[in-house]
Parts: C-alpha cells; sequence; structure tokens
C-alpha cells in the first residue's frame, strides 16, 4: 500500500524485453541504500516488484498488459514519480493508494494562477462516478485533490463527468514530475480506493435484495 505521498523522482535509463514481459530500469535521484529484491516500488503510479538492482538503479518487469493499460512512461529517458511501500510506522500523508492504475486521463490544459498552476484533466468516461469536488485522486502516482468536477454533483455541470481540475503549488511541481506535464500529456489514474468499496458493496447489496 502507498499513500501517493512522492519520495523522488527517477528517470527510466534502459528498457528490454524479456520472455513476453518488458524490463524497465530506473535510476532514482538518491539510490535507496536499503531496497530489497520483491518488495513493491510504485513507478507513476503503478505498483511494480524491484526484481534486480545495484548502486545507481534498480529493474522492474511490465506484463504486456500493464503497459498497454498505464501511461507511455517506459520509454529510455522518461522521469518517473518513485514511492516505496509504506511501513507501518510511517505517517499517512496522502490517502490509501494501492499502485493498480484504473484508466489512463489526458490533461487538456495547463494554466499558471497566482501562487499556483491549475491542471484541466478528463478521466476516461468509467472514472467519472468517482469523481467528487475535494475529493482525492492519484495522478501518476501523487495524490491529489479535486477541485472543479464536471457533471451531476459537481462544481461545473456544464462539463463532461469526466473532467476535473487540479491546483499544485509550486513545492508540488518541484519534488514531482508533474512539471513536466502539457497538454496532450498522458497520466496514469487511480480513483479513491474507500469509493470503489463502497460502489461494490452496495451494488452487491442490491443483488442480494433482488434474490
Amino acid at each position: 500500500m502507498f499513500t501517493g505521498i512522492v519520495e523522488q523522482t527517477g528517470r527510466v535509463v534502459a528498457v528490454c524485453e524479456v520472455a513476453g514481459n518488458v524490463r524497465v530500469s530506473i535510476a532514482p535521484g538518491h539510490m535507496w541504500t536499503d531496497l530489497q529484491l520483491g518488495e513493491s516500488v510504485a513507478c507513476a503510479g503503478a505498483c511494480l516488484t524491484v526484481t534486480a538492482w545495484d548502486d545507481v538503479s534498480f529493474s522492474v518487469e511490465l506484463s504486456r498488459e500493464t503497459v498497454a493499460k498505464t501511461a507511455p512512461r517506459w520509454v529510455e529517458g522518461q522521469a518517473v514519480n518513485l514511492e516505496r511501500a509504506m511501513t507501518a510506522g510511517a505517517r499517512f500523508g496522502g490517502h490509501i493508494v494501492s499502485g493498480h492504475v484504473d484508466g489512463v486521463g489526458e490533461v487538456l490544459e495547463v494554466r499558471e494562477e497566482p501562487g499556483a498552476y491549475t491542471m484541466h484533466v478528463r478521466a476516461p468516461k468509467g472514472l467519472a462516478r468517482y469523481l467528487t469536488p475535494k475529493g482525492s485522486m492519484t495522478v501518476d502516482g501523487v495524490s491529489l485533490t479535486l477541485v472543479d468536477v464536471g457533471g451531476p454533483a459537481g462544481s461545473q455541470p456544464g462539463w463532461p463527468a469526466e473532467d476535473f481540475t487540479l491546483w499544485l503549488v509550486p513545492h508540488t511541481l518541484e519534488v514531482t514530475t508533474l512539471r513536466h506535464w502539457r497538454a496532450g500529456t498522458r497520466v496514469n489514474l487511480e480513483a479513491d480506493q474507500v469509493a470503489k468499496y463502497v460502489e461494490r458493496l452496495l451494488a452487491v447489496r442490491e443483488l442480494e435484495a433482488q434474490a
């Protein structure tokens, strides 16, 4: 489990195919000295397993399904947000994040505001039901608060229901890859875990009531 609080950024330094999977080597800004084989690291919001590491980089392997269902981060030179799985005694600064990408969204606009940047993002239509003003969304591994949301019960009912905005302060831009985002950038999205559990609970309850 993760919190969506990025520890540092890294850069993809090598990509190759191994037994049908894609092996990606990532060099963090500061390599961890206590990394363990088999541990989980959220890379651009995707929970991946460490398969090898050395003094400067670590490797993960992605299935073709993972590559197909995530944003195009797996090329040499690409910057990625990194977060190791949280420990029991760690501060919970973000929200509950599983590292399982629900869909890929697209940045529609980036606008500079006094003291912040506004980003307008469009999610896949299937994620619209999880969007709510002041709710949480993991975007490329970063726990962020939704500001404006389109559609019914949103703050911008005239927008499509899958549209939302983010306000990003300079610190967030400085310590994450979000500073590289532009209109057209595709981003990994993970909806609030609690919302998904509630949706499933209500759906099963309704099914049981009909039995």
